[in-house]
Parts: C-alpha cells; sequence; structure tokens
C-alpha cells in the first residue's frame, strides 16, 4: 500500500530532523511475518510505517521512497510525516473522496449487497431510493432502473479488486 511509508536506518549523521526510535516508540509497534509496523499517531492523525528489520534504540531512521509508479502517494505520505514531526500541520490527505462519491460509492456497496442476496433491480431501487420513486409501468425504461443496474456494476468492480484504485489518485486521461 503506497500510503504505508518504508522506514530504513539512516546513514547519515542525526541532525535532528530524522526519525528516531523514541518517535517510533510513541506509536504502536507490531512484529508481522514480513517486518516491523508501526501506527504513529501524531495530533490526530495517522501514519503508518514500514520498517524490514526491528527498531534499535539509538538509530537513526530515514523514509526510503521507491521510484515507482507510486512514488507520488508514497513522497506525499512522507511529507505529511515531516510535516508532523517538525510540529507543523499534516495538511490534506493525497486525495480525499468527495461526500458525492462517498455516497455513490456507499450506495453502490448497498446495491451490491442486495443483488447478491437474490433481489431484482426493481427491489433494489426501492431498497435505495424509495418505493415512491418507482413508477409503476414503463420501469424498463425509467433513468431510475438504469442508475441501479449501474450501481451493482460499479459494486460488482469494487468486489473484483477495483477498490485498490480510490487509494490512488485518478488519472487523466491524454
Amino acid at each position: 500500500m503506497p500510503t504505508i511509508i518504508p522506514i530504513v536506518r539512516s546513514t547519515s549523521a542525526s541532525d535532528g530532523s530524522i526519525l528516531s526510535l523514541a518517535e517510533l516508540s510513541a506509536g504502536a509497534i507490531r512484529q508481522a511475518s514480513d517486518g516491523w509496523h508501526v501506527l504513529l499517531r501524531i495530533r490526530d492523525v495517522e501514519h503508518r510505517l514500514w520498517l524490514k528489520e526491528p527498531p534499535v534504540a539509538d538509530a537513526a531512521y530515514a523514509a526510503e521512497l521507491v521510484l515507482d509508479g507510486d512514488f507520488e502517494i508514497r513522497a506525499h505520505a512522507a511529507r505529511r510525516l515531516w510535516l508532523a514531526l517538525n510540529g507543523r500541520p499534516a495538511g490534506p490527505t493525497f486525495h480525499g473522496l468527495s461526500p458525492q462519491r462517498r455516497q455513490r460509492l456507499a450506495l453502490a456497496l448497498r446495491a451490491l449487497d442486495a443483488r447478491i442476496d437474490g433481489n431484482s433491480y426493481r427491489e433494489i431501487a426501492e431498497g435505495l431510493f424509495g418505493t415512491r420513486y418507482i413508477p409503476e409501468r414503463a420501469w424498463k425504461s425509467d433513468d431510475l432502473r438504469n442508475r441501479t443496474i449501474r450501481l451493482v456494476q460499479t459494486g460488482l468492480e469494487l468486489m473484483r479488486g477495483g477498490y485498490r484504485e480510490l487509494l490512488r489518485r485518478a488519472r487523466r486521461k491524454r
């Protein structure tokens, strides 16, 4: 996950701007099969760190940023950590979801759950939008039917792994 910052022992001289074990100890450190995971909370902002090797008491640490497709996200997460460690506001997350996008995703997941439970598109639309908006006739050509189908398709896309794209910045087509 690109928002988790890989931390390595620093080889440069400690000038106070490098992360130390004292800061790491303030968070929740957990050992896992792939290394050590740290959840560091600074002024109500969570920063997730990962160390390949166990933390050492007198060592200084630095962020290791891989130059890959997620570099921009990793750099942003590292900068937010740096700002927080230096007593400054961490700033906004890389890309927050708009309220409209959140609502659409919530509707898509509800529609998916209903479809998996065997409900028809009409029943799903009634559950999501209320029966008063569902026409008695002309359901097949109603816009709400098409919207419900698109919501179910979005939910299926998320279920098949599309949820990972929520963590990445939307890429514009050129």
